[in-house]
């Protein structure tokens, strides 16, 4: 008897969802347990496995936006695949099927419709240099969307060319983070302050301890468990910032969840550090790297990005010097870290050489002062510049 391959439930609000890519032809031999299809929806990308081996018989192509609970494919047991005619590619399937796709709802027509001019093929290198050089500010709007950046597939909807350019239509996750960032912006009165932090105690005190740290804890010491001790000391002296519009009332948040950007080859997602202030240094490091792992093998879920109070988002990484980093609503705040750079500065009289790093925190200005964005922004150069105190909880 025949398996029916059907869209999962992945979530309470998700009700459709677009087959991305089929990682198997149809007429493949498969295993229990293979990856068939990646479903990408608004929020979150998901592999749909098959629960029985058999003969994958694909009904519906990739690049066609499907509703929760729909059939798409079938496992037929491996003899009724043997004797079936000979296996069409995924491809072929997709164009045997160009006419029911064009009369699917919410779907745009195939490329086939359109003029007949010359293909234009946008280059790998290209297309990797946009993943690596994805804003931070995007990953903010995913998480705030409850969004992965895990898997983002270029083959959601083919590119039809128009001569000298090439249209191609945004996937649901891309339109999701475009709204968020719009959102943003229409929605809070976003205003950004800076400073600057001499890196030389941590970078002393990290090199210095990196080898006794790594030996007795089993992941390294990185700069990020730093800036989110300090995030954490900052939004205890200043609250506000630790909170969020709701209306016409202010919610003040008593817990200290902390979302941190994570770099992948696909971009940037941002999982967050559940109660920040209650956990050692070697606690938050290996958290890190778990969502790190997490994010490169594409199995973030979305109860890893819900729930943050506040943002870190670490430019420096890509080379940034200085940003005014985009708030990940409804939150008031977001920290932006940037490049460490020996610079000359004044000391004592003196001037001297000091790897330093610019200091950006975009804030809503209708809950958050100047004053108290100023105060926040100096606790943590403090922090950063004398970690003895993240230590002395002072």
């Amino acid at each position: 008897m025949s398996l029916e391959i059907k869209i999962p439930a992945v979530g309470e609000s998700i009700t459709s969802g677009l087959l991305s890519v089929w990682h198997k032809n149809d007429g493949d031999a498969v295993q229990a347990g293979d990856a068939l299809v990646t479903l990408e929806t608004d929020k979150v990308s998901t592999e749909i496995t098959a629960e029985k081996a058999g003969t994958l018989r694909v009904k519906v192509p990739a690049g066609t936006e499907v509703k929760i609970g729909e059939v798409v494919g079938t496992i037929e047991p491996a003899e009724a695949g043997a004797a079936s005619a000979p296996a069409k590619s995924a491809e072929q399937v997709h164009d045997d099927k160009s006419d029911a796709k064009q009369t699917r709802e919410h779907v745009e027509p195939p490329a086939a419709v359109m003029p007949k001019t010359p293909a234009v093929s946008i280059p790998k290198q290209a297309s990797s240099e946009v993943e690596h050089t994805a804003k931070p500010s995007i990953s903010e709007a995913v998480a705030a969307a409850n969004v992965s950046l895990a898997v983002v597939s270029e083959n959601a909807v083919a590119p039809v060319s128009e001569g000298r350019i090439t249209r191609k239509k945004l996937s649901p996750l891309r339109r999701k983070i475009a709204q968020q960032l719009v959102m943003a912006q229409h929605t809070a009165a976003i205003l950004t302050t800076f400073n600057e932090c001499d890196m030389s105690a941590v970078m002393k005190l990290r090199s210095s301890q990196q080898e006794a740290f790594t030996k007795e804890h089993g992941v390294k010491l990185g700069f990020m468990s730093f800036f989110i001790k300090a995030t954490v000391s900052a939004l205890k002296a200043v609250p506000a910032i630790n909170g969020r519009m709701d209306g016409e009332d202010f919610v003040q948040n008593h817990y200290f969840d902390v979302g941190v950007a994570v770099g992948t080859e696909r971009g940037l997602v941002v999982p967050v550090i559940r109660d920040a202030d209650q956990k050692s240094f070697a606690q938050i490091e290996r958290d890190l790297a778990d969502y790190a792992n997490k994010a490169r093998e594409g199995k973030i879920k979305i109860e890893d990005l819900q729930g943050g109070v506040f943002t870190i988002s670490n430019g420096g990484i890509y080379g940034s010097l200085l940003s005014t980093p985009i708030l990940n609503p409804p939150q008031s705040g977001i920290l932006g870290m940037h490049k460490i750079q020996e610079r000359p500065i004044a000391e004592k009289g003196q001037v001297v050489i000091r790897p330093m790093m610019y200091l950006a925190l975009s804030y809503d200005h209708r809950v958050v002062d100047g004053k108290e964005a100023v105060t926040f922004l100096i606790r943590v150069k403090e922090c950063i510049e004398n970690p003895a105190r993240l230590l002395l909880d002072l």
